[in-house]
């Protein structure tokens, strides 16, 4: 049975069609193709590259199988010898990327794809899959990061993803843009990234009364109780997490937070803390969920809300207020030569790129360097060898380790890119060398 998550046939029909042929003219040249993004989404200031690891998985284990053969030859789309040949596919290519966790911004390569084009413009529809939804999570949730200024914050979001796939990633994008961890058990498991759960409102709603409720589910999870209070009214649940408490505390169970997921989150959040408070509960933290991003964050944070942590979901598995980005994987060489697409709007820039990354004297981020490959500028590049004739070139990066990187790069952005809104945008300039090149190629073509 064909595995429909890793499938070589997730891919749009062109590449195959396209795949055969180059097969029947036997061209098979090295090419270069580049994936990055044309611009930027309204209200975002910077973009954040992930989804680098599930790339390289991909690569590394992309087969046609004998079922997935078998229904290439009997499609009656493609002769029975391109079937035979693709039973050999590999790539064998070489991988150039930015690290995940690295600050991106437009027109800026995320990935450089080398090899023989039978297999470069094969993996671009999978390629652009993995890495555009991961970079646009990961963009989104290093925004609520910002918003709660280090706030308690989990993703919430699978029940709301597009389908098992997303779910999954976007818990591992959200981990490494800040989150504190993910209600998805699958992805604590996959990713380690550490599992936070409360209670549905069902399960007070089987009960006869609340307080039954939170104290019978504070007994079978004596380690993580909290409890959800607003299923009927929020400050009687408030007053009934006060009434059970002495009798959990009597046995060693401490109520560690509750969670309020409608109406006014802060006045709400007010009025149980100073219920909790006065009922002795000083240390039991108050969360929130309930269709936030980082804009109800801020705003909630900036109405002095005495919450202490937020379970985000939906707005952000999904990127609602930008749900896509202007992503692209375009040829920029082939056989030796530079190319490039001049198309009205959507026109490329031609060769092997890197991005120089260069810092002010506050040692924040200060502008960007597009130039060719080889060309030198100054301060840091940002695009590295991963991938040679196919082999990894180092082992699978821990998420950790990236997760720290996006927590470095954070702290680097300029001031005015931390906050949400409109903003001037980040300097991208394209080198001398990089216009010669745009120069030549025109010339040629």
């Amino acid at each position: 049975m064909i595995n429909t998550n890793t499938s070589i046939l997730l891919t749009d029909l062109y590449m195959l069609t396209m795949l055969e042929a180059f097969y029947m003219q036997g061209m098979d040249g090295i090419a270069t193709y580049e994936f990055f993004v044309r611009g930027l989404p309204q209200n975002r200031g910077f973009l954040v590259a992930a989804g680098l690891e599930q790339a390289l998985q991909y690569l590394e284990g992309a087969r046609f199988t004998e079922e997935e053969l078998d229904w290439i030859r009997r499609s009656g789309r493609f002769s029975a010898a391109f079937a035979d040949h693709l039973a050999e596919w590999r790539f064998t290519g070489d991988i150039d990327a930015m690290p995940e966790g690295t600050v991106c911004f437009a027109n800026e390569p995320l990935m450089r794809v080398t090899a023989p084009i039978s297999q470069s413009q094969f993996v671009e529809t999978r390629l652009i899959n993995l890495l555009h939804f991961q970079t646009m999570v990961a963009s989104k949730a290093t925004r609520c990061v910002l918003a709660a200024d280090g706030k308690l914050l989990v993703d919430f979001g699978f029940r709301r993803a597009h389908g098992a796939e997303a779910g999954l990633l976007a818990a591992r994008s959200s981990y490494l843009a800040g989150f504190h961890g993910t209600a998805t058990v699958l992805a604590g498991k996959l990713f380690d990234i550490p599992l936070y759960g409360t209670m549905a409102h069902a399960y007070v709603q089987a009960h006869d009364n609340e307080a039954t409720a939170f104290e019978s589910f504070a007994r079978a999870q004596p380690s993580n109780v909290v409890l959800l209070i607003d299923t009927y009214d929020t400050e009687q649940g408030a007053k009934t997490v006060v009434e059970v408490a002495p009798r959990l505390q009597g046995d060693g169970i401490a109520i560690k937070a509750v969670r309020l997921d409608s109406g006014d989150l802060a006045t709400q959040a007010a009025k149980v803390r100073k219920i909790l408070d006065d009922g002795g509960l000083q240390s039991t933290a108050i969360l929130c969920s309930g269709d936030l991003d980082e804009y109800s964050i801020r705003d909630l944070l900036q109405r002095g809300a005495p919450i202490d942590g937020f379970g985000v979901g939906t707005r952000m598995d999904t990127s609602a207020d930008a749900p896509y980005l202007e992503c692209v994987y375009k040829l920029v060489e082939y056989s030796g030569h530079s190319r490039r697409k001049r198309s009205q709007g959507k026109a490329s820039w031609p060769g092997r790129k890197e991005v120089f990354r260069q810092y002010g004297d506050d040692r924040c981020m200060q502008a960007d360097v597009i130039t060719v490959e080889g060309d030198t500028q100054a301060g840091e590049p940002l695009i590295e060898p991963v991938m040679r004739s196919g082999r990894r070139l180092q082992p699978v990066e821990p998420l950790a380790q990236a997760r720290e990187r996006v927590a470095r790069q954070r702290n680097l952005l300029p001031v005015h890119l931390r906050t949400l809104g409109s903003h001037p945008p980040y300097s991208v300039r394209i080198s001398p060398a990089l216009e010669e090149l745009i120069r030549r190629t025109d010339e040629r073509l």
